[in-house]
């Protein structure tokens, strides 16, 4: 039998070829464009650019707090009322509600990774330790997962006024969820459980300087 008369090969071959292009294009165009973020294990919230004063202990709107405040008359209130006196715009209340999403955010932050949140967060010093803990956990191939589910109670614990500089040192009682995984997806340190946490964060601000932000000076759970 003829060649002719046989199935013709080529038209075959020319089939393949173009249903292959097709399949090629059809990838190409529907491929995303551009960087994309790898996946990750806890995404900061949106926020202020890290260099926007988060805790300004100013109240711009007055309104009630639900968090227990000093007494007025103790030694505590009558620290809080000098700072007044140096800053005419300090509201404690005010100060606690920044310091409770400066948590927030610093907790998230590290968990992330994320340096610029946590820069304009952190007095210098603070913030050299939290780089030096994220930089050892991506030497090792660790990521770590940290979620703070609901905040009990923010209350200031103590306050000092020397000069003008005002250091306030609050404490948070959370439930979190807390674990380091390492490069394997293996705990390392931590738990998935939900877990009450107690931490005790110091904040620190010139009361006469330009910049109304306060900063993390010292941290510390139980």
């Amino acid at each position: 039998m003829g060649a002719s008369s046989g199935f013709p090969i080529d038209l075959i071959l020319f089939g393949m070829i173009a249903a292959f292009l097709v399949l090629r294009l059809r990838s190409i165009l529907g491929r995303r464009t551009g960087f994309e973020r790898p996946a990750q294990p806890y995404q900061p919230p949106p926020g202020p650019a890290a260099a926007a004063p988060v805790i300004d202990g100013h109240a711009e709107v007055p309104r009630p707090s639900g968090r227990p405040l000093p007494d007025a008359a103790s030694p505590l209130g009558q620290t809080l009322a000098r700072m007044r006196t140096v800053d005419a715009g300090f509201d404690p209340a005010a100060f606690l509600d920044g310091a409770e999403k400066a948590f927030r955010m610093i907790v998230t932050a590290f968990a992330a990774g994320d340096r610029a949140t946590l820069r304009g967060l952190l007095a210098d010093d603070t913030y050299l330790a939290f780089e030096q803990a994220i930089a050892g956990r991506e030497a090792a191939g660790q990521t770590q997962i940290s979620t703070i589910h609901d905040i009990h109670g923010a209350t200031i614990e103590s306050a000092e006024l020397r000069g003008t500089i005002a250091s306030i040192t609050v404490r948070f009682v959370s439930d979190q969820t807390s674990l380091t995984k390492d490069k394997d997806g293996h705990p390392v340190t931590g738990a998935d459980a939900v877990t009450e946490i107690t931490d005790v964060w110091s904040f620190e601000r010139d009361l006469s300087g330009r910049d109304p932000a306060w900063r993390l000076v010292s941290a510390r759970s139980s």
